[in-house]
């Protein structure tokens, strides 16, 4: 997709909006998503041992946690809060972020955009996060995911409805980074623009799907589109 694409998208929003696992920080580098889901399939297991089979067969974290809200609110609040203990311990050691995303961050305050992290993971591990590389002051608002909400979660648009009436823009006025079909979904959802982050191979094609305004497969070329406006 053509950076006239991403430039049409940029000129349309008063806001950019970024997903975190992916565009900002890789979440689980340091602390592997099999090991968090492993020990949260475990919990699960115990306090609702009818989930244990499904709980087992998967490892990934936010799967383990969508099912716990099948075993009732109680089961819900236990896996949800160790979710985010994990979150938040996984970024302590997910090093630096994502080459280009502090660059792309900068330059969106820098033109004048209003610029917000809406997440699936928990604001905690984010705030943490942005916090411990300084980039606090990059970020006006920070969306993570809905307290005992997963049905609220992205791909329902409404962490991004929470995102542009905290930042005072209309959500046709804002535009999503993401490097998931979710995210796109959301965008669409919410009648914000979106620009696919294609990190893995296989990804531009199912972000273009999607329906994405525009694909980037480096988020310095967000930054660079910012500089050429």
């Amino acid at each position: 997709m053509s950076s006239e694409a991403l430039a049409a998208v940029l000129a349309d929003c008063d806001a950019i909006l970024f997903d975190f696992d992916g565009p900002i920080c890789h979440v689980f580098r340091g602390l592997p998503a099999p090991e968090v889901a492993k020990d949260l399939s475990a919990l699960l297991a115990t306090l609702a041992p009818q989930l244990a089979d499904a709980a087992h067969s998967t490892d990934d974290p936010m799967v383990v946690h969508q099912l716990a809200r099948e075993g009732g609110r109680d089961v819900l609040t236990a896996v949800e809060a160790a979710l985010t203990d994990a979150e938040v311990r996984a970024v302590v050691v997910a090093g630096e972020p994502m080459g280009g995303a502090v660059e792309a961050m900068i330059a969106a305050r820098s033109s004048g955009r209003r610029v917000a992290v809406v997440s699936n993971n928990s604001g905690d591990c984010v705030h943490a996060y942005l916090a411990a590389q300084g980039l606090t002051g990059a970020v006006e608002v920070v969306v993570g995911r809905p307290v005992l909400r997963p049905d609220l979660m992205k791909p329902s648009p409404h962490p991004l409805l929470e995102a542009a009436a905290a930042l005072g823009v209309s959500p046709s006025r804002s535009a999503l980074v993401g490097d998931s079909v979710t995210d796109i979904e959301a965008a669409r959802a919410a009648g914000a623009g979106s620009i696919g982050f294609a990190n893995k191979h296989g990804k531009r094609e199912a972000l273009t799907a999607a329906g994405a305004g525009a694909v980037v497969t480096d988020m310095r070329s967000i930054a660079s589109a910012f500089v050429a406006t």
